[in-house]
């Protein structure tokens, strides 16, 4: 994941034209006055208003919100968090390059299996990501998938580097995803989180550490294989 992430605002409104439901109030009729906006830093968060007397509300976003809205975004337990501004060059070189070994892969094993790049997964009510490349097999998605992903791969930027190890590891652990690698492009390194029979993360990092190729076992039984030199070329 290469891009910042800025909460959603008050000052969103008009291009999200986003609906509370508020009926008591005209929540957006003095916005830039009233509306309190969330910082996140450091995986913190931080409430602050404009005035003392702006009302305490924090909206929490629904799918049905985040369908409406215009723009790069990934809601987090409510919570839309910003993808702006747009991915860097050896993000995007990284991305296309996994891709690329992933499909070589699954087409030459007619595996049941596809790779996507930038495809919404719904987790839940109040969750929607969008990790840099998913493996789904059995059941593809028609447009945006609602199932846990044989593999979530995240390629790390200053940005969001604590992001991808830290919250993003949670849920996707929690939501099951049997592989999760997170991929330095700088540093050319690449970890490897493997779901354990307890349904937890083990670190399998060190067995690919000094490998030049490897390969993870998908659940429909194939194989896809990973070349270092190609995905960091």
């Amino acid at each position: 994941a290469s891009r910042g992430n800025r909460v959603l605002g008050a000052t969103d409104a008009d291009s999200l034209s986003l609906r509370f439901g508020l009926q008591s109030m005209d929540f957006f009729a003095d916005r830039r006055e009233r509306a309190p906006s969330k910082l996140v830093t450091g995986g913190v968060s931080l409430y602050t208003s404009v005035m003392s007397t702006a009302p305490r509300y924090q909206p929490h976003y629904t799918v049905a919100d985040y369908c409406q809205w215009a723009g790069d975004w990934e809601l987090w337990n409510g919570t839309a968090v910003s993808m702006s501004p747009s991915p860097l060059g050896p993000h995007e070189r990284a991305v296309a390059k996994l891709v690329f070994q992933i499909e070589s892969c699954l087409q030459r094993h007619s595996c049941r299996c596809a790779s996507y790049a930038g495809l919404d997964w719904i987790v839940q009510e109040d969750t929607v990501v969008r990790p840099d490349v998913m493996i789904v097999c059995g059941s593809q998605p028609g447009r945006y998938l609602e199932h846990p992903p044989a593999v979530a791969i995240e390629v790390l930027s200053p940005a969001t580097a604590d992001k991808d190890r830290s919250a993003k590891r949670s849920l996707y652990e929690s939501a099951g995803v049997g592989h999760y690698l997170l991929i330095d492009p700088v540093a050319k390194t690449i970890d490897w989180l493997a779901l354990d029979e307890a349904g937890r993360y083990h670190d399998r990092s060190a067995e690919i550490a000094e490998a030049d190729r490897f390969s993870l076992t998908l659940d429909e039984g194939c194989r896809v294989e990973f070349d270092r030199h190609t995905t960091f070329a």
